[in-house]
């Protein structure tokens, strides 16, 4: 089954520590836990953290959500398409002066 997923992080959350090296740029790991019959408070399905290793106990901060906009064949979950909420989430950034990089 295929299903269309709309990640929303926050980039101020980023363990800069964490990022590596690849042969195309800087990267950093990013897991997100879906549950696509289910909606948490905020209406979304899942949320995104950064991956850590194996063997550390800590937990990873909660970057943002994810939520399913499309599934299968089926119709879109959400009225609007991504990119209109694209052009809402741009409408209500005031400036990039708060982007740490």
């Amino acid at each position: 089954m295929k299903i269309g997923v709309n990640i929303k992080i926050d980039v101020t959350k980023l363990d800069k520590a964490r990022f590596f090296k690849g042969k195309k740029g800087t990267y950093a790991n990013i897991i997100t836990f879906i549950d696509i019959d289910n909606k948490g408070e905020h209406g979304d399905n899942g949320f995104v953290t950064q991956e850590k290793n194996k063997d550390e106990e800590i937990q990873m901060p909660i970057l943002g959500n994810a939520t399913v906009f499309w599934q299968g064949e089926s119709q879109p979950r959400q009225q609007q398409a991504p990119q209109q909420q694209y052009k809402q989430a741009e409408d209500n950034f005031d400036d990039d002066s708060s982007i740490p990089f």
